[in-house]
């Protein structure tokens, strides 16, 4: 008998999306990597409306597992982010990404890296895009390996506006 590989995909987050982002953000398992902030709707519909993100130069996705939402994904322009985010960066093809999966019952299925995968798939998509890079936390093993079976190399350790980080990267693949 033959197991179907559960289908990854992404599509652009709307308006209609916050209700479940803020349920999603506001659960124990993300709330935990992310200085245990429980945000309010009215802080999650401020900082992560498209049109909000879109003025940021980041571009919100939901991730989609056989066509139901599963996952938050963002990406964004990573030169002149500001708030101390990146300040060295001087490259305008550099992206930077982040995600989260909202059921803890989903991680460690391998369903993170498909994600990561289809998030730097869609952000290759643009020609002017010459890396991607994230920075998880040095704790935080799952996301690090995650990142590592995508693509992504250990570059160095830094220090974030949010705290110490492992700098990863993932190179434009060559043609």
């Amino acid at each position: 008998m033959r197991t179907l590989t559960p289908h990854v995909e992404l599509r652009l987050m709307t308006a209609d999306d916050l209700p479940m982002l803020h349920e999603w953000l506001n659960r124990p398992h993300i709330v935990a990597w992310w200085q245990n902030e429980r945000p309010t709707f009215e802080e999650v519909r401020v900082k992560y409306l498209p049109r909000v993100m879109a003025a940021d130069r980041a571009t919100p996705y939901i991730g989609l597992l056989d066509g139901c939402p599963f996952a938050y994904a963002q990406s964004y322009v990573a030169l002149g982010c500001g708030g101390g985010w990146w300040e060295d960066v001087t490259d305008p093809g550099l992206r930077g990404i982040d995600q989260s999966i909202a059921d803890a019952a989903l991680l460690g299925q391998g369903l993170g890296t498909r994600l990561v995968k289809a998030l730097v798939t869609e952000v290759f998509t643009d020609p002017a895009v010459t890396a991607v890079h994230t920075d998880p936390a040095p704790d935080n093993a799952r996301a690090i390996r995650c990142y590592e079976k995508a693509g992504f190399r250990r570059v160095r350790e830094i220090v974030t506006p949010d705290g110490p980080a492992i700098y990863m990267r993932c190179e434009r693949p060559s043609p």
